[in-house]
Parts: structure tokens; C-alpha cells; sequence
């Protein structure tokens, strides 16, 4: 079934109504809020765009969903989840207004970076409490359709958000774009008036101790859950080639601001490089659909460990690519690949670890996987502060990109070989013990 079908079938609830429109109007200045502070940070005539500062400045973007998320479902069972949802973006409008007045008056500075980093955890904390009251205002039989229903709508309320952000930035001062995140903050808090304040739960409030128990006890399990994957080593491997390829991305999509900022267009006027970097992200984003139809095709011919190192060999070609020029067409052709390479890569990685993984841990590998992906990017961030010139183009940086992809390509092959050997040996093993056990003579009565 489509996706606005299942929302017609689950939209007759009255309060999942309720709740989505508070996810679909945050969410909207989710988007809003984030394409205002990207302009401001990266693409206002006034800022003075840096390796370093781009880098800071997405290392306190992805913080939040690094360190915040895996802890977050904690706290939401000790406080109310209406109540989060209501006075957590209230606070939003608040810092919303408060960075537009500071980026407006000051600048960029270590206040802009101390709010924004406040600002997007509290978002981790809504995210997470939408989610967690979805099973009090749906049936049980349409949990899972809800689950895959509201975070596709709500991404799309957020790029709707992003839109809308970019158009009022060409007609009004970037600031003002906050605002107007602001306004939707507001909406949103209104919004959750609506439902009840007990009505999403928790069912039973945590005691403090409980709470530290339960903390301690998320930690431990993350723990676990990365000794077993190292145990079963396949799982472990693919996350760790995720986790490369994601670091390499973000030094490139780093680069990419920085190019589209000072050698696409003249730097001294913003609003072509955003315009550049625009393109280049529908570039990217045409890779990552095309990537949706030729990964099926290629998994009916090869095994997920090969369309993965064939992934990351058309990254590393993309970036040699580079090496030679950044003219736009050739940007923007490594920007397709590389975007279909990432997501081909993705996919492959998802199959492997939920098919390789015992279902006793595949939560907690997942949690795992959202904490590397988003760490890296973070790690990327530091890469390019050292690598990257302020341009963003240097022929070294993205040959030494192309040959880290290659290594990963080599390291993850090399690796997955070892792994299914170790398997393949542990089975053979398993199968001699079990015909030994079966061939061996009865015990003697009274043994």
C-alpha cells in the first residue's frame, strides 16, 4: 500500500491526528530552522566562510545525534511526553529568536554555536517523543504502518520547511528566516494543547534511581551489542565500511560548500554560491534515487560484500574525477556518483547487518549504526579543518579522498573473506562434532 494510503487508514484516529500535525508543523521549522542557520553559517554576504568554520559548524549540527540519541528514549520515561513536546518547543522559539538577534548583531560565535548545539538536542528529545507516544493514539495492528508512515511525512515536512526557508532568504534578511522557524515552533507547541496531558504517556513514571539504572543500562547494552558484532564479525565489517564511506562523504560534502562558495561563483556574492551548492545537492540527490533503482538490479547479479566494494571503487573514481577539475560539470557528475554510491552502500550495509545479526541484538546494532553514521560525519569535519584549504579545492585532498576509498574497498574485501572463512570453518567444525555425537556406539546401561 502507498504511504498516503496508509495514512488514510490510519488518519481516522482523532488523536493520531492530533499528534501528526504537531510532527508535520515541528518538523516544517525543523527544516526551516536549519536551511536559516546554513545560509547564515555558510552563505550570507557577510559571513566569512572557512574550512574551520564550516567544519565547526557541522560538528555542532550532527553532536546532538551522536551523543543525545541513544539516551533520549531514558528521560522520555520519566517525563511526560505531551509535555515534552509542548514546552520543548517553546523553548525552541525562544533560542530560535535569540540566535537571529545574536547572528544579526554579533555574528558567528561561540553563543551561535552553545545555542544551535541546545537547540538541536532538544529537537532529538521531540523526535524521539513523537515516536514514543505513536502506540497511544493508534491501534496496536497499525503500529507498524504508523511507524513508517509518520517519519516519511515528517521528512517531507521538513524538506517542505527547507524550501520554504530558501525562498523567504531571497526575499527578506536571512534572520528573519529564523523567525519564521520561530513562528513554527510556536504553531507546533499550540498545537499539542490539544491532547491530553497524560494521554502519550509514559504509562508509569520512572523513579530517579530508576532512571540512572536504566541509563547505566543503555550504556551497558551498547556495549554488548559491540562485542557481538565484533564477534560475529561480518556485521561489524560492514558498519565499519559504512562508517569510512560516511567519513569521506562529509569531508566531500564539506568541500563542496566551500567550492560552491568561493570558486563556482564570486565570492562575494553568496547568493550565487548557495545557488551553486543548490545544484550540486540535487546532483547528489538524483545519485541517491538512482542508487534505489540500481541496487535491486544489482543484488539479483552479485552479493551485497561486492555491490559494496563496487560502491565504493565508483566513489573513489568520482573523487579522482575531481582531482583532475572541479569546472561544474564535472561536479556535478561526481556529485551523482558519489550520491548513488553512498546510498548503494547504505542499502548493501543495512541487508548485511540485519541479516547477520541475532535478533536479540539487532536493536541495539542499529543504535550502534545511527551513533557511527552521525559520529562520522562529525570525524569528517575534523578531516576537512586539517585537509581542506579555504577554498575547499586542493588536487592532494581529493586524490588522498580517492585512495582512502580504494583502501576501503581493499580493507573491506580482504576483511569480509577472513570473516566468511572463520564462518565456513566453524560450521564444518560444528557439522564433524554433530557426526562424531551421532555415530558414536551407545553408552552401556548404567553409564
Amino acid at each position: 500500500m502507498s504511504v498516503l494510503g496508509d495514512l488514510k487508514v490510519i488518519a481516522v484516529h482523532r488523536d493520531f491526528r492530533r499528534l501528526f500535525s504537531v510532527r508535520l508543523v515541528s518538523q516544517s521549522g525543523d527544516g526551516m530552522f536549519q536551511v536559516g542557520l546554513a545560509t547564515l553559517y555558510f552563505f550570507s554576504p557577510e559571513s566569512q566562510t572557512t574550512a574551520a568554520s564550516v567544519a565547526a559548524a557541522f560538528a555542532v549540527l550532527l553532536l546532538p545525534f551522536t551523543v543525545v540519541g541513544p539516551f533520549a528514549g531514558v528521560l522520555l520515561d520519566r517525563w511526560r511526553r505531551r509535555q515534552v513536546l509542548l514546552i520543548g518547543n517553546l523553548v525552541r522559539v525562544g533560542l530560535a529568536v535569540t540566535l537571529a538577534v545574536i547572528l544579526t548583531t554579533a555574528g558567528v560565535g561561540p553563543a551561535v554555536y552553545a545555542l544551535t548545539l541546545v537547540t538541536l538536542s532538544i529537537n532529538r528529545f521531540l523526535l524521539s517523543a513523537l515516536s514514543a507516544g505513536l502506540p497511544h493514539v493508534v491501534p496496536r495492528s497499525q503500529l507498524l504502518m504508523a511507524n513508517s508512515v509518520t517519519p516519511t511525512l515528517g521528512a517531507a515536512a521538513a524538506g517542505v520547511g527547507g524550501a520554504l526557508g530558501l525562498g523567504l532568504g531571497r526575499l527578506v534578511p536571512d534572520a528573519v528566516v529564523l523567525v519564521g522557524a520561530a513562528a513554527l515552533f510556536a504553531a507546533a507547541s499550540a498545537l499539542t494543547v490539544r491532547l491530553d496531558k497524560n494521554q502519550l504517556g509514559p504509562d508509569v513514571i520512572l523513579a530517579p534511581a530508576e532512571l540512572w539504572q536504566k541509563a547505566v543500562d543503555v550504556g551497558r547494552g551498547l556495549v554488548h551489542g559491540a562485542r557481538y558484532l565484533v564477534h560475529e564479525r561480518t556485521p561489524a565489517l560492514a558498519l565499519a565500511a559504512m562508517a569510512a564511506h560516511r567519513l569521506l562523504f562529509g569531508a566531500v560534502f564539506i568541500a563542496s560548500i566551500l567550492i560552491a562558495r568561493n570558486l563556482l561563483a564570486d565570492p562575494r556574492d553568496a547568493g550565487a554560491g548557495l545557488a551553486a551548492f543548490a545544484t550540486i545537492l540535487g546532483a547528489s540527490a538524483a545519485g541517491f534515487a538512482l542508487a534505489a533503482v540500481l541496487t535491486p538490479i544489482a543484488h539479483a547479479r552479485i552479493t551485497p560484500v561486492g555491490w559494496i566494494i563496487t560502491c565504493l571503487g565508483i566513489a573513489a573514481a568520482s573523487q579522482a574525477a575531481l582531482a583532475i577539475s572541479v569546472a561544474r560539470p564535472v561536479m556535478l557528475g561526481a556529485a551523482l556518483l558519489l550520491g548513488m554510491a553512498a546510498q548503494g552502500a547504505k542499502i548493501a550495509v543495512d541487508t548485511i547487518v540485519q541479516g547477520d545479526t541475532d535478533d536479540r541484538y539487532r536493536g541495539r546494532a542499529f543504535a550502534l549504526y545511527d551513533m557511527l553514521y552521525n559520529a562520522a560525519f562529525v570525524g569528517a569535519a575534523a578531516l576537512a579543518a586539517v585537509a581542506l584549504p579555504d577554498t575547499g579545492y586542493s588536487r592532494a585532498a581529493f586524490i588522498g579522498l580517492a585512495a582512502g576509498y580504494v583502501l576501503t574497498a581493499l580493507g573491506f574485501r580482504s576483511g569480509m573473506a577472513r570473516a566468511h572463512e572463520r564462518r565456513a570453518s566453524r560450521g564444518a567444525a560444528r557439522s564433524v562434532g554433530t557426526l562424531v555425537s551421532s555415530s558414536a556406539p551407545p553408552a552401556p546401561d548404567g553409564a
